[in-house]
């Protein structure tokens, strides 16, 4: 699809047809950047978004386990690590 640039005082800017603006879930604002000599828009979110209902929604029954558990000792825990 085409669009022309319009003049918006010194700067220039598009019209997004609707079907875009929903599929693309832009809202009231967006995130605008350049990438290889392209203009990319996507929907202006915030960082980390949805992280805490991510959380919350979490199985608290599952049994965390440190990764580092079951490993062996090597030197460096026998001889430099310090508390």
């Amino acid at each position: 699809m085409k669009a022309e640039l319009v003049r918006i005082g010194n700067s220039r800017g598009i019209r997004i047809p609707k079907p875009f603006i929903e599929q693309c879930g832009l809202g009231e604002t967006v995130e605008l950047r350049v990438a290889k000599n392209c203009l990319i828009i996507s929907p202006g979110r915030i960082p980390r978004q949805g992280w805490d209902d991510a959380f919350h929604a979490a199985d608290d029954t599952a049994q965390d386990e440190l990764m580092l558990e079951g490993l062996e000792r090597n030197e460096f825990d026998h001889e430099e690590w310090q508390w």
